[in-house]
This record gives C-alpha cells, sequence and structure tokens, in this order.
C-alpha cells in the first residue's frame, strides 16, 4: 500500500514543488516516531467534533476507525511514508482518506498543523519523561544500594583534587544522589508546563466551530489548556525547559563519570566497574578503558548542543508559528534518547561496581586528610581556631620533612607544637575517629549516612 503523493495542502500552488524542496522541507523521516501521539490527539479531535455535533457519530465512528486501522499497519511495519506529504501528520491523514473516502476530509475540521504538531510533541515528550523518570529513580536507588553496603568504607575526601578531610564512600554516593533529586524535581516541574493543550487554537488564532477544548484537555489527559491561540501554537518554551533539565543531568552524570575514570585508573585503584563496562586496547593487552563514562562525559556536550540549539530557534521568531520550528523536533528527540541511554547504562553499572576498600583507606592516610581534626582538638582545648590553625600547621611541615603522617607522630614530637595535646589526641587522628565525629544531619559520620539513605528510601517511595 502506499499513501497518495498528491499533496493534501497544495491547492493554492500553481506549480509543483521541486523535487529538492519537497526533500528539504520534509519532516517525516524523523517526526514519524510521533504517529502514536498524532493519531492519539486525532482520535480525540474527532471524538470531541462529534460530541459538540460538527461530526456525526457514524462519522466519528468511521474516523476512529480508520485511524486505528492506521495504527496497526504502521506497528507491523506495513506503512509507507511519503517524503511527498512532507510529515507524520499528513502522510496519516492521506492515507485515512484512502481508506474511508470523503469522511476522512473531514478530520481535520477546526484544527490546523500548527496546533496538531503543537499538541504532538507535547504528547510524544509528556510520554516520554515516564521512561526517562524510571531509569533516573532506578540509577538513584543503586546509588543507595552502594551507599548502604559502604557507608563505613573510608576513602579520601578532595577538594582542588588534593587530600582534604576523610568521608566515606557511602557519604560521596548520596552525594550523587541529592544531584540526581534535584533533577527529578527540576523534571517533575517541566512535566507540569509540557502538559498543557495547544490544540484548538489552529493556526494562530483560533476556529469559528463550536469546539470544546475542555472536553479534548480531559480525552488527551492534559491538566491545563494553552490560554491564548497566538502563544499555544507558538510555545515551545517546554521543550527548551526539557533540554534545559536534561543538561543539568548530563552535567551530573559527567562529573560522576569524571570520578569514575579517576577512580578506576592504576593511580588511584578505587573501583572495579565491571569488565562488561569497559573494553581493551587494539594494541596495549593490558588496559581495560572506561569507555562508559567517557562516552557519558562526551555525550554531555551534545546535550548541550541541543540545548543551545533550541535557544537559538526560538530567539528571533515573532508571533505565531514559522517554518523555523520545524527543527525543534530533532534535537528534542536526541536528547531524549541520550538520556534514556545514558541512564540505562549507569544505573547498570552502579549496579554492579566493586570497591576496593583498603586502596580507599591507604589513600585516605595520605596528604593529612586528619589536619583539620587535630586543629578542632585544640579549639576544644581552648586555643583560639587562628592559633590552633597555626599550631597544625607546623605540624604538617614537620611531618613531611620526617616522612610520616600526624598519626604516625609521637606524643613528644607532636607537643612541641602545643602543651595543650595530650594522650587523648590519637582518638581524633585516627580516620574512623574523624569521620565518626562528624555525626550531624548531612555529615559524613556512618550514623547520618544510615539515616540519611533511610530518608532517601522514605522520599522514592
Amino acid at each position: 500500500m502506499s499513501t497518495s503523493d498528491k499533496k493534501l495542502s497544495s491547492a493554492r500552488l500553481t506549480q509543483p514543488t521541486d523535487k529538492f524542496v519537497e526533500e528539504f522541507t520534509a519532516s517525516v523521516m524523523f517526526d514519524q516516531r510521533m504517529y502514536r501521539q498524532d493519531i492519539q490527539g486525532s482520535i480525540a479531535h474527532a471524538t470531541m467534533l462529534a460530541k459538540v455535533g460538527v461530526l456525526s457519530e457514524k462519522e466519528r465512528e468511521q474516523i476512529i476507525s480508520g485511524l486505528q486501522q492506521i495504527m496497526q499497519e504502521i506497528e507491523r511495519g506495513e506503512f509507507e511514508w511519503s517524503i511527498a506529504q512532507e510529515d507524520v501528520h499528513m502522510n496519516i491523514e492521506a492515507r485515512l482518506i484512502q481508506l474511508i473516502g470523503e469522511v476522512g476530509k473531514k478530520l481535520h475540521t477546526g484544527r490546523s498543523r500548527n496546533d496538531q504538531v503543537a499538541t504532538d510533541v507535547r504528547l510524544y515528550l509528556r510520554d516520554m519523561i515516564v521512561p526517562i523518570r524510571s531509569e533516573l529513580r532506578r540509577l538513584q536507588l543503586a546509588l543507595l544500594d552502594v551507599a548502604e553496603r559502604e557507608a563505613d568504607t573510608i576513602m579520601p575526601g578532595f577538594t582542588h583534587l588534593q587530600t582534604a578531610q576523610p568521608v566515606t564512600f557511602g557519604h560521596h554516593m548520596m552525594a550523587w544522589f541529592e544531584m540526581l533529586q534535584r533533577d527529578i524535581e527540576r523534571l517533575d516541574d517541566c512535566s507540569k508546563r509540557t502538559n498543557s493543550l495547544p490544540l484548538g487554537a489552529a493556526a494562530l488564532a483560533g476556529t469559528t466551530f463550536p469546539i470544546d477544548r475542555s472536553y479534548t484537555a480531559e480525552l488527551l489527559g492534559f491538566e491545563r489548556i494553552c490560554r491564548n491561540s497566538l502563544d499555544a501554537v507558538s510555545d515551545r518554551d517546554f521543550a527548551i525547559e526539557f533540554n534545559s533539565f536534561a543538561a543539568l543531568l548530563m552535567m551530573h552524570l559527567s562529573r560522576f563519570s569524571e570520578e569514575l575514570i579517576i577512580w578506576s585508573s592504576a593511580q588511584f585503584d578505587f573501583v572495579d566497574l565491571g569488565d562488561a563496562f569497559c573494553t581493551g586496547s587494539s594494541i596495549m593487552p593490558q588496559k581495560k578503558n572506561p569507555d562508559v563514562p567517557e562516552l557519558v562525559r562526551g555525550k554531555t556536550s551534545r546535550v548541550y548542543g541541543n540545548l543551545f540549539n533550541l535557544l537559538t530557534l526560538m530567539k528571533n521568531q515573532p508571533l505565531a508559528y514559522n517554518k523555523d520550528n520545524q527543527e525543534d523536533k530533532e534535537p528534542l528527540f536526541d536528547t531524549i534518547d541520550t538520556l534514556l541511554g545514558s541512564l540505562r547504562v549507569y544505573a547498570d553499572m552502579m549496579g554492579v561496581i566493586k570497591v576496593k576498600k583498603n586502596n580507599m583507606r591507604q589513600a585516605a592516610l595520605k596528604g593529612y586528610a586528619t589536619a583539620t581534626d587535630l586543629a578542632d582538638y585544640l579549639v576544644r582545648k581552648g586555643l583560639p581556631f587562628r592559633d590552633a590553625h597555626e599550631v597544625v600547621g607546623l605540624s604538617v611541615a614537620y611531618g613531611i620533612r620526617q616522612n610520616k603522617d600526624l598519626s604516625e607522630l609521637s606524643l613528644e614530637e607532636l607537643r612541641q607544637f602545643s602543651d595543650q595535646i595530650n594522650e587523648d589526641v590519637f582518638a581524633v587522628l585516627t580516620l574512623e575517629g574523624s569521620v565518626a565525629a562528624r555525626n550531624h544531619l548531612g555529615g559524613t559520620a556512618p550514623a547520618q549516612v544510615r539515616e540519611a539513605i533511610s530518608f532517601a528510601r522514605q522520599q522514592l517511595g
């Protein structure tokens, strides 16, 4: 079967469209992925037209039956897409007319491709937000599992990529969780503004037919209706907002990736990502390359580009609809695909990550990670913080010269810098003592990590 090559919108034109122009302006190659949403919107539109008396019940039934048949043809791979019909909307309508005749020509009453495509894109994005949110939650749950398992595992915490203070690996995973939780909140917020019905705005000014937009919104599950017809057909804020959310999420995944790449290197050797998420080298047999986090880090720039693409696309468009808006779909679709793939592979990878606890501990013993604990100890003994800071600085400098960590210095060595230091100092210079002492909301103490995990699980329901 084939759809008709006669354009449904060509009556005004006296010459056929140039072949190259036809191909250049067509979008059916990429917007056909919205066929479900287009048919869903058309069924709702036909149902509404019958309710207000523009279509008869028999005509409504014929249209819906034809649209359902087209859905089956597409899903069986039997539908022949035609560039001559430009896009998914006209392809489906042309086939509908082939199937049911003159009645099919009545479907477009009271609407335009302008409000039709705006509705389809919103429906499509709304549908795709569901699996994206699901994969995001799956990654969060994987992080919670790792954090719970590694709540007591000590590692060096870094600032400027220099050893700063001891933290637990569980605490570090919960930092990642918090970043993703903000992403979830942004996605939910974006979803609210996506879920608004443009259909009924027609080309730009509304329609003379007695349409019932509230009924159409109810049929399609929209929570609200776009209240201005000019804005309804030209608004792409929701797509830009989604891409903004996606850029932030990918930035977070890219930061995770950078840490995993560093941690899995021979120089750090903190984690093993699992062979299924790495590749070998074509020439160096010893290599195990962290390709998954590297590729996610690389794909982040792709999503940034899509966001800037959409912002630039919309920046100088006058109201209402312009052909420029055809260019909104490819960056949006690409971002959706990139997000889904990145989240899926990350959730799978974090589910099997192996933590090398001893290597982390040995690294935390280097770099004088408990220096702040010694300063806090001296403050509790009555020394002003700035004086305590100087004492610890001198102690660290001495330790460097002696090639000893603070915990390895003798009491006599430590006391040469302050007579406030006593035998009890060694309890705060241990890694375990350091992390356990930070036992407050948001702190790295294992007890607080477990409390944070419990709270997070309650949030997730």
